[in-house]
């Protein structure tokens, strides 16, 4: 009995009733309720987040805006790799409605999927972005596996990495730290559903009261030019 208790003191063996140690402490989601069921008290730096959709602009930043206003104060980097053009809150009167420092907000649009996920695999290398959100309905299990590697090489102050794939990837096998299914909630909130994190399973879903993309639209310009500076990969690796 002495040797079990002593294997289960170690630092790489977790109980699947307990959460995991978080390497580092996460970076607070602005939701409460959702940090709360998150190991390391947010959402995980030097690791990967996969967040699960059904349909693009379904209003999946919602869900990261206030964790974004955060990083404003630090003056940190965010890059966003390929986001869908029905996605309103990365247009710039938006962002800049929601608190997002527009200076700090670079938009990468490559010319296909492949490039998209090249690009988020070298800015999570560089360690230069603190978060770094990739949209590609492509990604395989192999590509997820790379942004985690890609993400776990930052170390403890590495970056926050969020790749948004369709909600029919679910059943997929994922190398990713910590999977989110979204789905519409009651009154326009947003219901999210853990599918894995480095801990034990969780039965319900998390409601969260969110602004959704409608609150922004008269935020939003009928013909934007150009809101946000945009770079192929190739300027961006030689940048």
């Amino acid at each position: 009995m002495g040797s079990l208790a002593a294997v289960l003191e170690r630092p790489d063996i977790r109980r699947g009733d307990a959460f995991a140690v978080a390497p580092a402490p996460g970076f607070s989601s602005g939701f409460p309720e959702l940090d709360r069921e998150l190991p390391g008290g947010g959402w995980p730096r030097g690791a990967l987040t996969e967040i699960l959709v059904d349909g693009q602009g379904f209003g999946e930043l919602s869900l990261l805006m206030p964790a974004l206003r955060l990083l404003r104060a630090g003056g940190d980097w965010v890059l966003a790799i390929a986001p869908p053009d029905a996605n309103l809150a990365l247009h710039a009167p938006a962002c800049a409605a929601a608190g997002i420092d527009l200076e700090h907000l670079a938009v990468v649009s490559p010319a296909g999927s492949r490039d998209a996920l090249w690009a988020a695999e070298q800015a999570l290398a560089s360690g230069a972005p603190q978060a770094v959100l990739c949209w590609s309905a492509a990604a395989d299990s192999r590509a997820v596996r790379r942004l985690q590697v890609a993400a776990s090489q930052g170390g403890q102050g590495g970056a926050a990495a969020f790749l948004f794939r369709p909600l029919s990837r679910a059943d997929e096998p994922s190398a990713a730290a910590l999977r989110l299914a979204l789905a519409a909630g009651p009154q326009g909130a947003l219901s999210v559903h853990v599918l894995k994190r480095r801990g034990p399973p969780l039965a319900g879903d998390i409601v969260l009261a969110v602004p959704r993309p409608s609150a922004w639209r008269d935020h939003v310009p009928s013909s934007p030019t150009a809101p946000v500076a945009r770079a192929a990969p190739a300027a961006c690796a030689a940048a």
